[in-house]
């Protein structure tokens, strides 16, 4: 598990991407095209896979049939990792780094 701390803004603090995928789901960090412009080229693969493992995570999660809080939580997490997932891969293109 791979550790950065020279980020754009101190997002990671000494954290593990798997960590900082949990807080983009929990909408704690926002994921823009700003922040990505300080990113090593080699994060980019290493996110975006972490990303959807967690978007796969949440998905196989038992559905919560009559909890409406609840849905509206998964749904939210999904949403917020789709859009750091489409920010991410558009990032990615433009600096043509294969994901």
């Amino acid at each position: 598990m791979l550790i950065y701390r020279h980020m754009h803004g101190d997002i990671v603090r000494g954290k593990s991407l798997a960590a900082v995928t949990a807080d983009i789901a929990d909408g704690f960090i926002y994921l823009n095209p700003l922040i990505l412009k300080d990113f090593p080229d080699s994060i980019y693969k290493e996110l975006y896979h972490h990303l959807r493992k967690l978007q796969t995570e949440i998905r196989n999660e038992k559905f919560p049939f009559h909890d409406q809080p609840a849905i509206r939580q998964r749904n939210m997490r999904l949403q917020r990792l789709h859009h750091a997932m489409v920010v991410l891969q558009n990032a990615a293109r433009v600096k043509k780094i294969p994901l």
